[in-house]
């Protein structure tokens, strides 16, 4: 980076200091000001909150690089906007009826303590080893390659500044500047698709150069890498789990003032969900034929992004797409430091000690930011065997094994009102058990690049050999059977506690509710939001 590019990234800095200052001015009066931005937030800001939580640094780099070396296939990932609708049409109408500031809430709500407990210890865990390990290590690779100083240097420097304004400014802080940095980072991503574009002399070009198989999403079943079973069904199973269950992303909607704005919030940001595959996996593709005409030079996949900043764009651009990919690491970062903080002190904190005060409930969520952190930071070394070293592999590797007990859980329990407490919490221990014994098994029979090790053999090796996508959806059917044959076998839940909980309890008084909280313009922009993702996976079949 020369003067130029560091004007231009100081830039990007001062107006992100600007909007968080703004907010932080504005005092956080008690938890539901702090957590949840005072529950006044527009469907704008929510959509724009909901795409930079989702879009960090792990997917400018991580999907880039899965781009190069794979292709199309975890296009079907990103094609996931379908699924957020799901959470403003079916999920976020029984969130906001239960009246939850988190998920571990609205289980007890459903179910009892007991699921709360296990949701919210399960998820602090979670973050540690897939959102915050991934976001800083993906951040560091960014930020030593553009600026030239050392890893740790560039990972722990950016923490520190996301840290100081999510801690002083709350939900607030987090959702007004992620809507600054989507601007940032769709205008910064879109500049490097176009250079890339440019660079490999247009569509045909690259086809030519790639090869058709780079852009075919659809590999056969038996494919050891990305079969399309695994992608369509077991990517749907982490989908609901990530977009309908999950902390980190549903709290964005728990901010507006109804379930009007906040499925708008939601329709919203799954439009700006399907971005992905054309600002990241495609210049992914476009770096690979670079580097096969020999003009990119990369060593690794995870450098396939910044080594396009570096060698494509002039003087002046790299610092704006620099500030672009700082914005990615920063939303993310901020984002599961306030859901890490929010989870920690209503759902753990509060319950142990229900008479805190509101000041007191703040500083020890400010307090359980820092440990998260510092644990993120401790998981890094072990993340990169998992999944193959391919930083937005081992994204999904993990998340297949944490998504099928909760997807399941959810789901049943919303749909169906007989599933009791105690089918809930042995299907989430279930789950437990099954993706623990995954991860070891990876961790002692694969290779770095996720190969079964040379003279490998026994049961263990072939439950680590079986495709992670697979693997999610042979978890969610043993979830199923365990959550309805417990269920079964024990007494049935009391129907008058559940009103409003499950489709089964709802009121005629809540149906016309329902039906009163959207109009069309809501239902034509989900079914064009449909189309548009139908046409893309009929049109990337090689």
């Amino acid at each position: 980076m020369e003067q130029l590019d560091y004007i231009t990234l100081s830039g990007y800095f001062a107006m992100l200091l600007a909007v968080a200052v703004w907010v932080i001015r504005k005092e956080n009066k008690n938890t539901e000001d702090y957590f949840l931005a005072g529950r006044n937030v527009g469907w704008f800001v929510i959509g724009a909150s909901i795409f930079a939580s989702n879009i960090g640094s792990e997917h400018v780099v991580g999907l880039a690089g899965t781009g190069a070396e794979s292709g199309m296939p975890m296009a079907h990932y990103e094609l996931h906007a379908w699924i957020v609708l799901l959470l403003g049409w079916l999920f976020l109408p029984f969130y906001m009826r239960a009246d939850v500031f988190t998920m571990p809430e609205f289980l007890e709500k459903r179910f009892d303590a007991r699921s709360r407990w296990f949701l919210s210890i399960f998820s602090i865990i979670g973050y540690v080893l897939t959102k915050v390990s991934v976001t800083i290590y993906a951040g560091g690779i960014v930020v030593s390659q553009l600026l030239d100083i050392p890893f740790m240097v560039g990972a722990v420097g950016t923490v520190l500044i996301t840290g100081l304004y999510t801690v002083l400014g709350g939900m607030r802080a987090v959702i007004y500047t992620e809507a600054l940095q989507t601007v940032i980072l769709i205008f910064g991503s879109l500049l490097i698709t176009y250079f890339g574009y440019t660079a490999i002399g247009g569509f045909e070009e690259l086809r030519a150069t790639v090869g058709s198989e780079h852009f075919n999403m659809w590999r056969p079943s038996s494919d050891p890498d990305f079969p399309w079973t695994g992608m369509v069904f077991g990517g749907t199973i982490v989908g609901i789990w990530y977009w309908c269950t999950d902390q980190y992303i549903v709290q964005r909607t728990l901010s507006a003032a109804n379930i009007k704005i906040g499925r708008r919030g939601a329709i919203f940001g799954a439009y700006l969900k399907i971005l992905p595959v054309f600002i990241f996996l495609i210049p992914g593709i476009i770096a690979f034929g670079l580097k096969q005409k020999g003009l990119l030079d990369y060593e690794r996949s995870d450098e396939v992004f910044p080594a396009m900043v570096q060698q494509l764009l002039p003087t002046g651009l790299r610092g704006l797409v620099a500030g672009g990919l700082m914005a990615a690491l920063m939303s993310s970062l901020a984002s599961v430091f306030n859901s890490s903080s929010t989870l920690f002190t209503v759902d753990i904190f509060k319950k142990l000690y229900p008479e805190s005060s509101e000041k007191r409930l703040l500083t020890i969520g400010r307090i359980a930011t820092g440990i998260v952190v510092v644990l993120g930071m401790l998981w890094i070394p072990i993340m990169e065997k998992i999944g193959g070293g391919v930083l937005y592999r081992y994204l999904q590797n993990v998340q297949s094994y944490i998504a099928p007990p909760i997807t399941c859980v959810f789901l049943l329990g919303i749909l169906w009102k007989r599933v009791n407490a105690v089918g809930a919490i042995s299907t989430l221990f279930f789950g437990l058990l099954a993706g623990t014994v995954r991860i070891i098994a990876e961790l002692n029979y694969l290779d770095s690049n996720g190969k079964l090790i040379e003279g490998a053999s026994g049961m263990f090796a072939t439950y680590a050999s079986i495709n992670f996508s697979h693997m999610a959806i042979f978890m969610f059917i043993a979830c199923v059977i365990v959550c309805v044959v417990v269920s079964l076998l024990t007494p049935a839940p009391n129907e008058a506690r559940l009103s409003g909980l499950t489709f089964g309890t709802l009121t005629a008084e809540q149906k016309s509710f329902n039906k009163s909280s959207y109009e069309w313009v809501d239902i034509v922009a989900s079914v064009m939001l449909v189309i548009a993702v139908l046409s893309v996976l009929i049109y990337f079949q090689g």
